[in-house]
């Protein structure tokens, strides 16, 4: 069932106040520019967004597990038709989970969509357990830095590269090792072999590297996965198609040559994984930075600072 989100008021401690809802701001610059319009250019005009954070206004016949005033968070599928940078948004239960007090709309709208990605990538894909050795691939992102941070909690052993200016957070996140990328040869600097790697780049240099660094059953999981571009070169009909083939050519070739699992893997709903961030969020163990904030009115400019990477981290809508 659907439930509507209410973006005008919040919960504070002094009971039902005017305030602000939010939403946060993926990388949408790659779909404003062309990317995934096999699926998105026959549905113009789109409202983007996917991670929430708000209170419930109205719920479906069906929906039990939350009720009308609730604080909730979470996240749209990548490939929803209706987003949240909106004054209402309407997401399905299984979408949704009650935000932590702990933590402010602002801290819980940055999130979801990258957690649920890393854990879509680490538990479901991967199945990491505790004591297995997990390296990042590009920790520093919000994608990166929550799979860090998931695989910590999990009592993986975790090592990571990152930018410079990243080492100290992601190391101060339980990391055991960090490696500039930019200043130091990685290839040649991460100590030992992986059970998992989740390559947030997913160009071939890291994939030849995350590869060969693994262990025989290891898992290889790029979120670099060529479906969309070549459905949006060939359209659905024929795309479609040769990116499965891709995709499983490279699967048989990996797992002969190197004994290895290679995926490609995307973010979707999750209830059991969004209890999990959500608990994990709660105790203090899974944040996501917020750079800057700004207001709905200011979506040209938030998304102008980050085409021009004037912003390395997250950035937050509020609606006032």
């Amino acid at each position: 069932m659907l439930i509507c989100l209410n973006s005008s008021l919040m919960r504070s401690s002094s009971g039902l106040a005017p305030s602000r809802s939010i939403r946060s701001i993926l990388d949408f610059s790659q779909m404003r520019s062309g990317y995934g319009r096999s699926l998105f250019e026959p549905l113009l005009p789109l409202i983007l967004g996917r991670d929430i954070s708000g209170e419930v206004a109205a719920l479906g016949g069906s929906v039990h597990s939350l009720s009308v005033g609730q604080e909730v968070f979470g996240a749209l599928h990548p490939t929803a038709v209706r987003g949240t940078y909106a004054d209402y948004a309407i997401l399905a239960e299984d979408e949704l989970t009650v935000k932590p007090e702990s933590i402010s709309h602002v801290e819980a709208s940055a999130i979801p969509f990258a957690a649920l990605t890393a854990w879509r990538a680490l538990r479901c894909t991967a199945r990491i357990k505790q004591g297995q050795r997990v390296l990042v691939v590009g920790g520093g992102g919000a994608v990166g830095f929550s799979a860090i941070q998931l695989a910590v909690a999990f009592g993986c052993h975790v090592s990571t590269t990152c930018g410079g200016e990243c080492i100290a957070r992601i190391l101060a996140a339980g990391a055991e090792q960090a490696v500039d990328y930019a200043t130091e040869d990685y290839e040649a600097s991460i100590n030992g072999y992986f059970d998992a790697v989740l390559d947030t780049i997913g160009v071939a240099e890291t994939e030849r590297i995350g590869i060969n660094l693994l262990k025989r059953g290891g898992h290889y999981m790029t979120l670099q996965g060529e479906a969309a571009s070549w459905t949006d070169r060939y359209g659905l009909a024929v795309g479609l198609p040769i990116s499965t083939a891709i995709l499983l050519k490279k699967q048989v070739q990996y797992r002969y040559s190197h004994g290895i699992e290679y995926w490609w893997n995307y973010m979707r709903a999750d209830p059991e994984g969004l209890y999990e961030i959500r608990r994990l969020s709660e105790a203090g163990k899974l944040k996501v930075p917020v750079d800057k904030t700004f207001s709905i009115k200011q979506v040209r400019e938030a998304h102008d600072a980050k085409d021009k990477r004037l912003i390395p981290g997250k950035v937050v809508l509020e609606f006032d």
